[in-house]
Order: structure tokens, then C-alpha cells, then sequence
């Protein structure tokens, strides 16, 4: 754990040691609210929740969240630099895990960053805030399901602008795997226990429920398993690649 602390913090750091950092800050938040409050209609509504901006979170993560996981292997292997990290002492799951933290730690900072949509709507009425913290804690949990699977892609590519398009199409396909847009490509030969299988990988379901407040612990081991899947799984390439 020592270790995985010490590579957590050097990726932490590293985030904002360019630019980058702040300018998606300013891009997530600018579109988080002008979701919320103009696409949303937050005063129209008339009611004291954040639903406006749950409703288009999964969205701005679908392409937010790519951009931030498509750099955790893609460019360590373009500048070779996956060599001299793993020549550390320091076992290729360890290196994985303090990445993939990291990358959720900012993804939770930039997310905590909304805190003024939540003093707004406790300003203007009398919101459940129970139902709101859940909101956030289903937020946070898809960003780590959207960055396990962006570390994933990240592992198979050298080029950052192919591991962001790949984060995307799969993150897209995990969001709306519940509805017939993805679920139509499978029932003509499918049998029904894979179709229903597939329906119950829907990120946006999953989501739904946290975001109204809802604890389910199927939601929440969904989300669990779906982390440790792709992280194995971004393990598993890396290991595979890394005399490439």
C-alpha cells in the first residue's frame, strides 16, 4: 500500500503540473452548468434537486472521462517510459491500481468542484439532501467504472487520440446497453438470457437509481466489478505488451 501511496501521488501531482488539469476543470464545469440550468431548465422546473444535472452527468462523462483516462498507459508506452516504471520495484497491478486512483481522485476533485449546484438548489428550497449525496456517490462510481474502462483502452494503444475514441465507443456501448439502440444488434440471434444479461449492464440504469436516491447494493457491486474487471483486464494487456 505504501507503494501504491507513493505512485498516487506522483500521478495526482502530475495532474496538475500542465495546463490540461485546469482548463477540463473549467470545460467540465462550464458545461455542467449550462446543462443544468439552460438544457435542464433548473428554474423552470420549479422543484429543489439536482436531477437536471444528473440527468446530463453520464453525458458530459461519456466524453469527459475518456479524455482524462486516454494518457494513463497510451502515453507511457509512446515515450517508453512503461519500461523504466516497471524496472521499479514495483509489481505491474500496484502500478495499475496507483494510476487508476489517482485518475479518480481528480475525476472526484472536478466533480466536488459542482458543491455551488448544490448550495444553489438548498438556497432556493428544501432539498433532499440525503438523495443528493447518493447522486454524487453514483457519480463518483461511474466515473471509476468510465476511467477502469478508458485505462483499458489506454493499455492497447500507443496513440492517446485512438485509446480516446475507443473509451468513448465502449463507454457508450456500457452506458445504453439497456436500451434498443444496442439491444436491437442482438435480438435476432441471441438467445434471451444473453440479450437480458446485456440490458443489465447499462451504466445509465444503474445510474438512474443512485441519482434519485435509491441504495441499491446490486448498483453498487455492479459499478465494484466492473472497476476490478477492466483493471484485471488492463493488467492482463499490459502484461501482454510490454516487450512491444
Amino acid at each position: 500500500m505504501r507503494i501504491i501511496g507513493i505512485l498516487f501521488r506522483r500521478e495526482l501531482a502530475s495532474y496538475f503540473a500542465t495546463p490540461l488539469a485546469y482548463v477540463f476543470i473549467l470545460i467540465f464545469l462550464v458545461l455542467a452548468a449550462a446543462f443544468t440550468f439552460y438544457l435542464g431548465g433548473f428554474y423552470e422546473r420549479g422543484q429543489a434537486d439536482l436531477a437536471p444535472f444528473f440527468n446530463f452527468l453520464p453525458w458530459l462523462y461519456l466524453f469527459l472521462i475518456p479524455a482524462i483516462s486516454m494518457r494513463l498507459w497510451a502515453e507511457e508506452r509512446r515515450n517508453g517510459s512503461i519500461e523504466l516504471l516497471l524496472t521499479q520495484p514495483i509489481t505491474l497491478w500496484q502500478a495499475v491500481l496507483g494510476k487508476f486512483l489517482a485518475a479518480w481522485a481528480f475525476a472526484g476533485i472536478v466533480l466536488a468542484l459542482t458543491f455551488p449546484l448544490w448550495i444553489t438548489v438548498g438556497y432556493l428550497g428544501a432539498p433532499d439532501h440525503g438523495a443528493i449525496v447518493t447522486g454524487y456517490l453514483g457519480a463518483l462510481l461511474m466515473a471509476g467504472g468510465f476511467l477502469a474502462i478508458g485505462s483499458c483502452m489506454s493499455a492497447l494503444t500507443r496513440n492517446q487520440v485512438i485509446a480516446f475514441i475507443l473509451g468513448v465507443v465502449v463507454c457508450f456501448v456500457f452506458l445504453l446497453s439497456g436500451f434498443p439502440l444496442v439491444l436491437d444488434a442482438f435480438r435476432a440471434w441471441a438467445p434471451q438470457g444473453l440479450i437480458e444479461a446485456i440490458a443489465s449492464l447499462s451504466f445509465l440504469t444503474h445510474f438512474e437509481a443512485l441519482s434519485k436516491g435509491v441504495i441499491d447494493l446490486r448498483d453498487i457491486l455492479y459499478f465494484g466489478m466492473t472497476i476490478v474487471f477492466f483493471l484485471v483486464a488492463t493488467s492482463v494487456v499490459l502484461d501482454a505488451r510490454k516487450s512491444e
